[in-house]
């Protein structure tokens, strides 16, 4: 028994060895400072570079038909560094380097003829494409690469904007990273029913797969300023974007799926005209279909607790029951009214059902489901959907009494 122990030991000592070896070092490690790393995309129309347009007076560059720009926002560590020492009002923490051409690897590949530092997309956090590419071609093609190259994320987000992408990629701010503005703008969603849950490359995806309508959320950038503003509607059949919905008819939907998590409905008193502003704690919203023979319709019930937060109408005494209860009316007809509009939009118009109702009917209804799901959306359009809202003041903060 000793002389087991005794030849085992050796054996034991020599794999530890190895595996201290082993632990010393990444073999095929590339260092910090050989790295460029890209945090954004943004894809836009065709527009030559200053570059480009030289190369191709000299006959050189690479055949290609000139139908995308790619926009790329990177951070060196020559940009850090700089930004750090040089700390200034016209500093940038970035770097933006543009290529044109009608293949996405070609043009990240053609960055290694401008640069000795690499493109890593392992930190990528948005991707931005322009509203007039996306209604000229599908997204399963502007974004094949990103959702087959293992070095994105499946978490990085996808945006449209209305008009050039690469233009939500700049700021006037110093210091400031416009990737990480957007997506710090994604997250202010408990504030707002004007956001839209963030739509991930692996969400949009599957959302393409399927076939299925959905909403992007779209951003407007002016003079290296952004705001969300709306939504762009993408059609399940041709994965091109057929149009926008505003804030309010985003509102709208937020209201029929449910998925806000916070914002406020401004509406006017019945009597004097007066402001009522009803901030939102909790909201919830049940979907159900209804099948009676070949007829399917839809009945929407959507209910929030919140806080009378604002009250301009004069007398309003918060403290009396009667005042609540013509607040809550009120702020219902408002949700009422963004219910209708966006539904009004999403049947007539667009023919797009973007809220989630074709979803419903196939969780609750699967055999119909499959019956109806080829050309869901034209069924959708047809179909008859009511809706009722019930909203509860449970709270009115310190202020009250006859004003």
């Amino acid at each position: 028994m000793k002389q087991t122990h005794k030849n085992i030991r050796p054996l034991i000592v020599s794999l530890s060895v190895l595996l201290f070896l082993s632990l010393t070092g990444c073999w095929s490690s590339h260092e910090i400072e050989e790295q460029s790393l890209g945090i954004g995309m943004a894809f836009d129309k065709g527009k030559k570079s200053f570059i480009e347009k030289e190369l191709n007076e000299q006959g050189e560059g690479y055949l290609r038909k000139d139908l995308i720009t790619s926009t790329y926002q990177l951070i060196t560590p020559q940009v850090a560094s700089s930004t750090t020492k040089q700390a200034g009002p016209q500093q940038k923490s970035y770097l933006n380097v543009s290529e044109t051409g009608d293949s996405i690897l070609q043009m990240t590949r053609e960055l290694s003829l401008r640069s000795e530092q690499p493109l890593t997309a392992h930190h990528m956090k948005v991707i931005v494409i322009s509203d007039k590419l996306a209604k000229s071609h599908g997204l399963e093609k502007l974004l094949d690469l990103n959702f087959r190259d293992n070095d994105f994320r499946p978490s990085c987000i996808v945006l449209i904007s209305n008009g050039r992408a690469s233009n939500t990629l700049e700021t006037k701010k110093a210091g400031e990273i416009p990737a990480f503005r957007l997506v710090g703008i994604v997250e202010n969603a408990f504030r707002t029913t004007r956001i839209l849950p963030p739509m991930s490359l692996i969400k949009v995806e599957s959302k393409l797969n399927s076939e299925s309508s959905f909403l992007l959320q779209n951003v407007l950038s002016v003079k290296g300023e952004v705001k969300f503003a709306g939504a762009a509607v993408i059609k399940g059949k041709t994965h091109k974007m057929a149009g926008t919905l505003n804030e309010e008819e985003l509102e709208g939907v937020t209201w029929i799926t449910g998925k806000g998590k916070g914002g406020v409905v401004k509406s006017f008193d019945k009597e004097t005209g007066q402001l009522i502003v009803y901030e939102i704690e909790s909201m919830k919203s049940i979907i159900i279909p209804r099948v009676k023979g070949d007829s399917i319709s839809f009945d929407v019930n959507i209910e929030s607790v919140g806080r009378l937060s604002e009250n301009w109408v004069v007398p309003g005494d918060t403290f009396k029951n009667e005042f609540l209860k013509e607040a809550e009316k009120s702020s219902e007809k408002e949700v009422k009214r963004l219910v209708g509009n966006v539904l009004e939009k999403m049947q007539k118009e667009y023919k797009a059902d973007v809220a989630g109702f074709g979803n419903r009917l196939r969780i609750e209804h699967p055999k119909v489901w499959n019956k109806v799901k080829k050309d869901w959306d034209q069924t959708f359009s047809e179909t008859s959907i009511n809706y009722d809202v019930k909203l509860t003041i449970n709270d009115y903060g310190t202020s009250g009494g006859s004003k």
